[in-house]
């Protein structure tokens, strides 16, 4: 039977939890791969000396069954509690135990990007201008030049079309200037 649970289910990975004490003034890293796992590792490193019960360090809740187990994330910080011990929140302001996920605090006032990029081989190319500022405004004008050919196409035919209009400019200039002289 023992060959048969090897073979049905693989070991789960081991992942990273934090531990602290009741108190928070112990505080470990441990690897666990199940619940069970967990609580054996984490009576043993803070020395607690009856059986212990976990909650998540943030806002208490109980850590009982091996689904809830497997939905924590990586870095979760648990609290474990021994008989007669309960969660409170943390009163110290300055020091924090808890991952956080979101992103770092920003001082920046304004960044702007230029992204260049080609849609069709053929094309001269796309110009993307995007400005954020503060960090959660952001504003974005896409600068699209489609059709190389068609536009080189414009462009020489008003050059061609200027240096005629200055020709005829010049040579009715001259023709006059000499009639005055």
């Amino acid at each position: 039977s023992m060959t048969q649970q090897l073979l049905s289910s693989p070991a789960p990975r081991p992942r990273p939890y934090r531990i602290c004490n009741c108190d928070r003034s112990l505080r470990k890293g441990i690897m666990a791969g199940s619940l069970a796992e967990l609580l054996r590792q984490a009576q043993s490193t803070l020395l607690a000396p009856g059986p212990i019960s976990l909650v998540l360090d943030e806002d208490g809740t109980a850590v009982e069954t091996e689904a809830f187990f497997r939905t924590l994330q990586e870095g979760t910080v648990l609290m474990a509690l021994s008989k007669g011990q309960t969660w409170a929140p943390s009163k110290m302001g300055g020091y924090e135990l808890s991952l956080s996920h979101k992103p770092p605090r920003k001082i920046d006032v304004a960044s702007v990007t230029f992204d260049l990029y080609k849609t069709n081989p053929r094309d001269l190319g796309c110009l993307n201008v995007k400005a954020t500022l503060y960090g959660t405004y952001s504003m974005s004008y896409d600068l699209r030049c489609y059709g190389a050919r068609r536009l080189m196409k414009e462009a020489l035919r008003w050059t061609l079309f200027t240096m005629q209009a200055t020709g005829h400019v010049l040579l009715g200039t001259s023709c006059y200037m000499q009639q005055l002289l």
